[in-house]
């Protein structure tokens, strides 16, 4: 497999959290192996991936190290500037502005096929083993590594097994970690929509009663719609009518942006959280979906999963520079426990927003609205909310 049969490292999982992981231990001077069910699509400007992230500006500083986030921007990345939330029900909303925060942009919205993309093409060029199409059928582990068969018989050996396979990661759970679930009952329909009035670099979030509603500025004056439904009213909404979809999806965002108009195919997913009781398991680590899957209401999901790989990274760095062992089990074990404490920090906060705000209970309507304009009043409070998201 290499020149001692033997990796540093096998990444299992060829999304965006897991290929920027490979590449990033691959810069740092460690044997790689990546293993991926299926090659991704190669992703094309004329077919627009229905799949957006808001990306947040530390996770750009870490593509940038990767090489790839200059290729993305130059593709297209839109950036943003201003953010609206605000709550159906009334009362105040929260804002956010660059230029009060002193930034050129509060982030970026980016497809999730050409990130997948871009990251995908630098695999090869910087030396990381890509063993596609492949699955993982079976793990063993002890004290010095571990051994991952796959189903065409092979065996890949490491000093460590990182899985980014995903929610339902099956390297999580061959290494016997097991998830606190919560189905939501929603669905995120997701579509690109025209609108009236350009959306001059402006996100916008409203909270309905069945679940936030996001606008995402994209390029070409489209706007990415995220919206969190009761999954019988997101099933009507996905098949019906397109007529009777503008006028309700105007109508659920207050006008925000004139009439919108639906501008490619519908899709849906299922809104469920799954949270690792542990992102470590021996020698087998978990990042990204693979041990946190959140709502979709805050943008975080790939955002999380990244500062994941960013504070790995950061710890094999400083084994390096150390002189010391960059698997040593007390240095698995502090980035297991730092990391899963934000995570679930982070992915409880998702999780109780949406449960205040998706209800039509009078004492919440009463009290959730004041409380946007309340963080919106207090600078210091809405500037420690964006430094907190944007990962600085």
């Amino acid at each position: 497999m290499n020149r001692r049969g033997r990796f540093d490292a096998v990444v299992v999982g060829g999304g965006v959290v897991g290929i920027a992981c490979a590449l990033g231990m691959a810069d740092a001077g460690l044997d790689v192996a990546l293993v991926e069910a299926a090659e991704p699509q190669a992703w094309s400007p004329a077919h627009p991936d229905l799949r957006v992230y808001a990306f947040a500006p530390d996770n750009a500083v870490l593509l940038d190290a990767l090489n790839v986030w200059g290729d993305v921007q130059r593709q297209r990345a839109q950036p943003y500037r201003r953010m609206r939330v605000w709550d159906a029900a009334g009362g105040d909303g929260l804002e956010f502005d660059a230029d009060e925060l002193a930034r050129p942009q509060l982030g970026w919205i980016v497809e999730h096929g050409l990130l997948v993309d871009r990251l995908w093409r630098q695999l090869e060029r910087r030396g990381v083993a890509v063993r596609c199409p492949a699955r993982v059928t079976g793990l063993e582990q002890d004290g010095a590594g571990v051994r991952i068969t796959l189903d065409d018989g092979g065996t890949l050996d490491a000093r460590i097994g990182i899985a980014a396979d995903g929610g339902q990661s099956a390297l999580r759970e061959f290494a016997g970690i097991a998830t606190h679930d919560r189905d939501y009952g929603q669905l995120g329909l997701v579509a690109y929509v025209r609108s009236e009035q350009p959306h001059v670099g402006t996100a916008f979030q409203r909270f309905l009663s069945g679940g936030p509603l996001a606008l995402l500025p994209c390029t070409q004056g489209r706007s990415s719609i995220v919206w969190s439904l009761p999954t019988e009213d997101a099933r009507r909404l996905q098949g019906g009518d397109v007529s009777a979809f503008n006028h309700e999806l105007t109508r659920a965002s207050d006008a925000c942006l004139g009439a919108l108009e639906l501008d490619s195919a519908r899709a849906a997913f299922p809104l469920r959280r799954k949270l690792a009781r542990a992102q470590r398991a021996g020698r087998v680590l978990l990042m990204g979906d693979a041990a946190h899957v959140v709502h979709p209401l805050a943008g975080q999901g790939v955002n999380l999963g990244l500062r994941d790989v960013s504070a790995w990274l950061r710890s094999v760095g400083d084994a390096k520079a150390k002189g010391r062992d960059f698997d040593a089990g007390a240095r698995l074990q502090r980035w297991a426990r730092e990391r899963r404490s934000d995570n679930t920090v982070s992915t409880l906060a998702f999780e109780a927003i949406n449960r205040t705000y998706s209800n039509d209970l009078p004492v919440s309507t009463l009290l959730r609205g004041r409380a946007l304009g309340i963080a919106n009043r207090v600078p210091m409070l809405r500037h420690a909310l964006w430094r907190h998201a944007a990962g600085i």
